[in-house]
């Protein structure tokens, strides 16, 4: 797995909705923004499902996500990659719920998505473009 740097996990901690994207299997791209990601230890991130449609179908075809994080107090942008597990029961599952419900007592907090983080990317143009951080 891959840790992100004490930058990177204050950057992450600014963003309000994080764009998320996946892919079906046969390469359709598809691009939601979250509210319920959590970084939850240096190398996983927890996606909270509510109201997933072409991203859970995409995920059950083919469990990879890249995740956006730029904003006006990130100091820079930066992607992260990497492999996604489902999750409907279980501790992991049942703490999601209660953080969920503790933001918005009404979502329905479905199901969890737990990214292992691969790898991350530059995101800032100039000649460092697309190199990879991590």
């Amino acid at each position: 797995m891959t840790a992100l740097t004490e930058e990177m996990k204050a950057a992450f901690a600014t963003m309000k909705a994080f764009p998320v994207a996946t892919a079906s299997k046969n390469g359709w791209p598809n691009v939601v923004p979250i509210g319920f990601v959590e970084l939850v230890d240096d190398e996983t991130i927890w996606i909270a499902d509510n109201f997933m449609k072409k991203t859970l179908a995409n995920i059950r075809e083919n469990p990879k996500v890249s995740i956006y994080v730029w904003g006006p107090d990130t100091k820079g942008c930066f992607q992260i990659k990497g492999d996604v597990r489902l999750k409907t029961f279980g501790a992991d599952f049942e703490k999601m719920q209660q953080i969920v419900w503790a933001k918005m007592a009404k979502a329905p907090a479905k199901g969890l998505m737990i990214v292992k983080i691969r790898e991350v990317f530059q995101c800032a143009p100039g000649p460092g473009a697309g190199e990879k951080l991590l």
